[in-house]
């Protein structure tokens, strides 16, 4: 029997959030089509028979994003379609715009799909230490030092590539030093937490609510032996944990970094940190407050085009 293609056009803000709500839908596999991610292409070997390609001249979007998600037969598609694009429709709640936000579908055949995105996603450097590595890609290190964060971008709750996980991957680089236990919240494809491994972090517990998400990171830490001791688990933000650490890192929207700062300052030793992301232009003063309120100091506020990052701390004891 054959699969269903179910694609919504959206915009480069509203990626990741629209990849979430299709695994969560049901998709075995999301494929990205980012006008941006062209920007990162260098020349390489695109052709068909492995020669050498520029980007340029590969057919690509102009402006904008779609997001596919492929289900299996067994998927009733048009009740289907109807939830997914109020789902979509609703992230304007979040302070997200998902327009044009139109989504339709279409029978594909049963081919290989899972390898159908392989050709948009390649080697990124996203700090000066990190890079995020496509498990297919047979990558070389390009200087001493750099760190590889390997993938399945087919998972999609969080390549690296996007602003708000740069950002935090950024955080993690400038406060850790080696041996910090950390807390990721909302890990998603536990990107972050296998950059914190690969930064010399200690014990790392990663959570989210979604056990689709748990078991995406699950696979992707598999891939990348340094994190083979991440402990991971299903966990709305922080309810329940009682733990001291060193490091709180949440990449998540700001309605729900809002709830969860008494939450990390319960969680953080004296003087720990608590690294945020997901805030989009809109909500960064109304996290900002929220974080003072709760008693941290804001030691560096961090931007990426619409969004925003910060790095705080909680106060040392007197």
């Amino acid at each position: 029997m054959d699969w269903t293609a179910v694609t919504v056009e959206t915009s480069n803000e509203a990626v990741e959030a629209v990849s979430y709500i299709l695994t969560d839908s049901g998709a075995n596999g999301v494929k990205i089509d980012n006008a941006a991610d062209f920007a990162n292409l260098k020349p390489g070997k695109y052709g068909p028979y492995g020669e050498i390609v520029d980007p340029d001249s590969l057919p690509h979007r102009k402006s904008g994003a779609s997001v596919t998600g492929y289900f299996p037969p067994k998927v009733f598609i048009p009740e289907l379609m109807k939830d997914i694009e109020q789902r979509v429709l609703q992230l304007k709640q979040f302070g997200l715009n998902p327009e044009p936000a139109k989504v339709h579908s279409e029978t594909i055949d049963n081919q290989d799909w899972a390898t159908v995105w392989q050709r948009y996603y390649h080697p990124v450097r996203v700090t000066s230490q990190l890079t995020v590595v496509p498990q297919w890609e047979n990558y070389q290190p390009q200087q001493a030092g750099e760190k590889e964060l390997i993938l399945d971008p087919g998972m999609a709750f969080g390549t690296g590539t996007h602003p708000t996980t740069k950002l935090m991957l950024q955080a993690l680089e400038i406060v850790l030093r080696g041996g910090e236990s950390i807390l990721d919240v909302g890990t998603g494809s536990g990107v972050l937490s296998i950059a914190a491994k690969q930064l010399g972090a200690g014990d790392v517990w990663a959570y989210d609510i979604d056990d689709v998400a748990v078991k995406s990171a699950q696979k992707n830490i598999d891939l990348n032996p340094v994190a083979h001791d991440v402990h991971l688990g299903v966990n709305n933000l922080l309810d329940g944990i009682h733990k001291s650490v060193d490091v709180v890192v949440a990449n998540i929207l700001a309605e729900i970094i809002v709830p969860l700062v008494p939450q990390a300052m319960a969680n953080l030793k004296p003087g720990g940190y608590f690294l945020t992301s997901g805030i989009i232009k809109d909500k960064f003063p109304v996290v900002k407050k929220a974080e003072e309120d709760g008693g941290f100091i804001i030691d560096e506020t961090m931007r990426m085009k619409d969004w925003y990052g910060i790095i705080a701390h909680r106060p040392k004891d007197e």
